[in-house]
């Protein structure tokens, strides 16, 4: 779990450190939220279509985020391991335009 976090510290600070990164990230948090309305609206067309186009973003935030994406697939959100991770892509998020 350590090398998780680590590994997570180090992916939030790549993409800071990136313009073009940092602007792809903001693009997949807003992409979330419109999943999110299309799944409540049963609109399955535009809510794959919208999983198309975040995971064509993803790839732009590098093999690094993806192995990350992929490595805390079995990690529990509620534990404190996937609280900590998720405040650093939360304060990531931060830096976002709303």
């Amino acid at each position: 779990m350590a090398k998780l976090r680590a590994d997570a510290q180090k992916v939030v600070s790549v993409i800071k450190g990136d313009k073009a990164k940092t602007q792809a990230y903001c693009q997949i948090n807003d992409l979330g939220d419109q999943i999110g309305e299309a799944v409540q609206q049963k609109d399955r067309k535009k809510a794959e279509a919208l999983v198309e186009k975040m995971n064509e973003l993803e790839k732009q935030l590098g093999p690094e985020y993806l192995a990350l994406v992929d490595a805390t697939k079995d990690v529990d959100p509620n534990s404190n391991e996937g609280q900590e991770i998720e405040s650093l892509f939360d304060k990531l998020g931060q830096t976002c335009p709303h």
